[in-house]
């Protein structure tokens, strides 16, 4: 697995999610309480961008649709809703982070 440079720490406070462009792909990083977490930028149920959504307690909420995804664990907590029905939604793709000195680093397989 190779690490690649996604953000600099400076960049993301405790709380805040932003996209980086890492290896091609659209990654959403977040800052969960000094802890850094990274998943796919799309919603495994419609494509939304995930981004777009908002970050409540390490859970991210995705704008179309609600489902919601734990960053911690990467796995869907909930489906989304529509109107009175409540479906199932796969998981994002996950990625490891590690931070070396300043620099957060993304794990793309």
């Amino acid at each position: 697995m190779d690490f690649v440079k996604a953000l600099q720490v400076s960049q993301l406070s405790p709380g805040r999610m932003t996209v980086a462009t890492v290896g091609g792909r659209r990654v959403l990083v977040a800052n969960v309480e000094g802890s850094y977490y990274a998943i796919a930028d799309r919603c495994p149920h419609r494509g939304a961008y995930l981004s777009k959504g908002t970050l409540d307690n390490g859970i991210v909420t995705c704008p179309r649709h609600g489902s919601r995804f734990d960053l911690k664990t990467g796995k869907a907590v909930s489906g989304p809703r529509i109107a009175f029905l409540h479906l199932s939604v796969k998981d994002p793709e996950a990625y490891p982070v590690k931070v070396e000195g300043s620099d957060i680093l993304i794990g793309l397989p």
